[in-house]
Order: C-alpha cells, then structure tokens, then sequence
C-alpha cells in the first residue's frame, strides 16, 4: 500500500536578506527590514513528506532513521547559526524559499541510499503567516 507520511522538526537559526552584487538600497527595497545586516531569527518548522510502501513493520520509514538522517543533514548543521555563513548558501540569498531548496538537496539522497521512500516534499514555515514548499504539491 502506497502512501504518504510527514514528519515535523524544528531549528532555531538567523539570516541576513541581501544579494551580494546589490547595493544596500536595493537590498532594502526588496527584503526590507530583513535587510538589516545585523541579522534575525526564526525558529524554522520543517515538514518532510514521504512515499512509498508500508514495510512489514507497518511504517513507510522507520522514523528513527529519518530522525538521524534531518539530525544530522539539517539539524546539526542550521541549527543556532547565521546561515549566510554556510557555503551552502554562498551564491543563494538564504531566504525560507531557498532555505527549503536546501533542505531538499541535503536530504533526498541520503534517503535515497537508507530506505525505500521518496522524499515528495519540504515544506518550511518562517512565521505563522509564511511557509514555502519545495517539491511535489
């Protein structure tokens, strides 16, 4: 039986909105007050949805070995930090849309290599009125 399971994680972690090759002026025209180069913050939800087959023991993915996989490709790695200072985001503004992006590339192969489900989507939600999806609907 195909179907689909989501699990929740969350990470506390700061960013800066601005394109290096724009002006301060530009910056502040397109992010705003996010603008600012002293930073802020968001406690990041993150869903992570699944497909695949319902194994034996009746889950689509044993949850541990999600739980160790996002621990270890986003958790330890996001968590408590300003994320334009990884190179991950080097040459990508770390705005939530970019941010879920991320998110998809570090973990749709390590999935790929663990267990028999699909990575669909993620979804991150900035504030309680901001949330992007990448991935299938």
């Amino acid at each position: 039986m195909r179907l689909r399971a989501t699990r929740r994680y969350v990470f506390p972690a700061a960013h800066v909105l601005a394109h290096p090759g724009f002006s301060d002026e530009e910056n502040a025209r397109i992010y705003g007050k996010c603008a600012n180069p002293a930073g802020h913050g968001h406690d990041y939800g993150v869903e992570v949805t699944l497909e695949g087959e319902v194994g034996p023991s009746g889950h689509l993915v044993d949850p541990e070995l999600l739980d160790r996989i996002v621990g270890e490709r986003v958790l330890a790695r996001f968590s408590h930090r300003l994320l334009n200072r990884d190179p991950l985001f080097a040459e990508r503004v770390p705005t939530a849309e970019n941010v879920a992006r991320v998110i998809h590339e570090r973990i749709a192969g390590a999935l790929r290599e663990r267990s028999q489900a699909r990575l669909v989507r993620v979804r991150i939600e900035e504030t309680r009125r901001n949330s992007f999806a990448y991935g299938e609907p």
